[in-house]
């Protein structure tokens, strides 16, 4: 993806998920915002971004290998990643058999202790292959550990899953039962 469109995406990630007050914006309980006012906002904050369209934000999200918004009607959201306070209602849906959790060796000992939490996120995120976990763990600091999350087994027994996109489900929780260790 070209420079200017990885630091759009920045920035509209920073509006969308974490601080959508500095932009001031209005994030409904589903995570949507009007894309005229997400546009006011960004001609606002970068004069290379005074001419920025809707078509410019379409074209972003479709240069990306990770598909991180989903825009419709005239709205906009980010599938995953807030730390907004309060909860985004997500529908539950049936997960694959298996998902795939990208972490470190130095929180292993707390999952094997605990399960998988959201932590400072709203969900806990889940890959549907080894490659994305293993991009979401290089994030972080340490050896590289991928879980094997028994999704179906787990949403069988009530745990509930939620679609982030084509490469992410979300999770409130995955209890210890249904991980398996890393070889």
């Amino acid at each position: 993806m070209k420079p200017e469109l990885v630091r759009l995406s920045r920035t509209i990630a920073k509006a969308l998920r974490h601080s959508p007050w500095l932009f001031e914006l209005e994030i409904d309980e589903e995570g949507w915002t009007a894309i005229d006012d997400l546009l006011e906002s960004l001609r606002k904050a970068r004069r290379e971004w005074r001419n920025l369209t809707e078509a410019d934000l379409i074209e972003m999200n479709a240069q990306s290998e990770k598909k991180r918004y989903e825009i419709q009607n005239g709205k906009i959201r980010a599938y995953y990643g807030h730390s907004l306070p309060g909860k985004l209602k997500k529908t539950p849906a049936e997960p694959p058999e298996t998902l795939y959790h990208g972490t470190t060796d130095e929180a292993l000992a707390d999952i094997q202790t605990s399960g998988l939490k959201p932590m400072s996120r709203q969900y806990v995120h889940l890959s549907t292959d080894k490659e994305t976990a293993t991009l979401v763990a290089q994030r972080k600091k340490g050896r590289i550990v991928i879980l094997t999350i028994q999704s179906g087994e787990a949403h069988r027994s009530g745990v509930k899953f939620y679609l982030g996109n084509e490469m992410v489900w979300l999770s409130d929780a995955i209890p210890v039962e249904h991980i398996v260790e890393p070889d």
